[in-house]
C-alpha cells in the first residue's frame, strides 16, 4: 500500500499592524482571529488596536454614544452603530468608534452578511492626539469616500475637531456664540463642545435635546 503524505493544514498569517493587504484578504485573516476585538484596513495598511484605557478612550467613547443615542431616539430613520465594520472601498475597511446614518435613502446600506457598505453620513473617532492616523490617512479616506461629517475627540489635548465635507474638502467647524456646533446633515444634532470635553454630560444632553426641540 502506498501511503500518501498527510496534507499540512493551511494556517492564515496573523494580522499585524503595518501589513499591506487587499480588503478580501484582510477580511479572511480578521475572520480567523475571533479573539481580536478591533483591526482596521486604512489605505491598504492594517492597524491593530491597542488595549483600551479608561479616560483616553473608554469613557469618552461612552459619552459620544450617549449623545448620539439621545438624538437617534427622537429621530426616526436614524441608526447609531458602535464599533461596526464599514466597507468604504477596495482599500479601506475601518471600524469607527461611532456612526450615525440614515437607514433609508442615505449613502450607506447594510450588506447581506451584515456589514455597512458605503459612507455613513457621520463618523466619530476617539484619538489620543493629532499624531493619530485618525487625523491623517483615515481622514483622507473618509473625505474621499464622502463621509459628510467627521468628528475626532483628541483626549490627550482635550480638544474636539468637527469636519464638514464642503466642495470635496473637509472644513473644520467652530462653536457658535453659545458654544454649540450644529450638524449640517442631521437637523437638531447639536453638541455643546466645552461641556463634552469637561465631562458635563447633563449639559451635553440638554444641548442636543434643545436642538431636537428646535426642529419643530
Amino acid at each position: 500500500m502506498i501511503m500518501l503524505p498527510t496534507p499540512i493544514p493551511t494556517v492564515l498569517p496573523l494580522l499585524e499592524s503595518g501589513d499591506r493587504l487587499s480588503r478580501p484578504e484582510f477580511e479572511r485573516r480578521y475572520g480567523a482571529m475571533p479573539h481580536l476585538k478591533k483591526a482596521e484596513l486604512i489605505e491598504g495598511i492594517v492597524y491593530v488596536a491597542s488595549p483600551v484605557r479608561v479616560y483616553h478612550h473608554g469613557y469618552p467613547h461612552s459619552c459620544i454614544i450617549g449623545w448620539l443615542l439621545t438624538y437617534a431616539a427622537a429621530t426616526p430613520g436614524t441608526m447609531v452603530c458602535d464599533n461596526t465594520t464599514v466597507r468604504l472601498d477596495a482599500k479601506n475597511e475601518p471600524q469607527p468608534d461611532a456612526i450615525l446614518r440614515w437607514e433609508a435613502g442615505g449613502q450607506s446600506r447594510i450588506s447581506e452578511d451584515d456589514y455597512i457598505e458605503g459612507a455613513p453620513e457621520l463618523i466619530v473617532e476617539v484619538a489620543a492626539s493629532t499624531a493619530s492616523y485618525d487625523l491623517h490617512d483615515k481622514l483622507r479616506a473618509y473625505c474621499r469616500s464622502g463621509v459628510q461629517e467627521y468628528l475626532v475627540w483628541l483626549t490627550e489635548e482635550q480638544a474636539l475637531r468637527w469636519y464638514r465635507l464642503e466642495e470635496g474638502e473637509y472644513r473644520q467647524q467652530e462653536p457658535d456664540g453659545e458654544g454649540l456646533i450644529k450638524s449640517g446633515v442631521f437637523p437638531g444634532l447639536w453638541l455643546a463642545v466645552e461641556a463634552l470635553l469637561a465631562g458635563r454630560m447633563a449639559e451635553v444632553l440638554q444641548g442636543v435635546q434643545r436642538g431636537i426641540g428646535a426642529r419643530s
